[in-house]
């Protein structure tokens, strides 16, 4: 039985178990500890509490010259420090690249990676990507998306089974302790 996650787990077994984003920030929020970024910079900062009572302070903490975001975007506009994956970029690159836009982990990296560069330079690379994406490249997946890597696998293990059993065999994976890579013994819960 998966223990809850509160300030009486180890560092050990808080490491050992998989957990929601939801559930990572709301153990920061009750406990004050930062709770923005992504799931293992969460994860990073909850077992540093966890074994030393410190607040882990992250990048995205320390003070970085915020550049101010502009309210009309155009081709030229230089990508700020401070760039975020919203509303405004979403329908700035749905008008420039077409309404089948959508943001990817590849190209979400990429933007928050390339500051200084102009938005005609990252609408060229969210192109490349889905030119690779066509031409059957796979996507390496994020250590942050164990279900996605974990489903992956699954299929490519098991491609007569069906998203059922997937979702099945990964609900049982992730109440368990150790790791949460696909092993063909996790079909036996079926």
């Amino acid at each position: 039985m998966r223990p809850e996650l509160d300030l009486k787990i180890s560092e050990e077994v808080f490491l050992d178990y998989y957990w929601l984003k939801e559930e990572l920030v709301d153990f920061c929020k009750r406990n004050n500890l930062p709770r923005s970024g992504m799931k293992k910079e969460l994860t990073d900062t909850i077992a540093h509490y966890l074994k030393t009572g410190e607040i882990l302070r992250g990048e995205k903490e320390k003070s970085i010259k915020k550049s101010v975001m502009p309210s009309a975007l155009s081709l030229d506009t230089i990508i700020p420090v401070s760039y975020k994956n919203d509303e405004n970029h979403r329908e700035f690159f749905k008008q420039v690249i077409g309404s089948h836009f959508k943001f990817n982990v590849s190209f979400m990296n990429w933007m928050k990676q390339n500051d200084g560069k102009t938005y005609q330079v990252a609408v060229n690379e969210w192109l490349r990507i889905e030119r690779e994406k066509k031409d059957g490249k796979k996507v390496i997946i994020s250590s942050q998306f164990e279900y996605n890597q974990y489903t992956r696998d699954f299929f490519n293990a098991n491609s007569d089974l069906n998203r059922e059993a997937a979702i099945i065999c990964w609900k049982y994976k992730k109440s368990q302790a150790g790791s949460n890579k696909y092993e063909d013994r996790d079909k036996d819960i079926l």
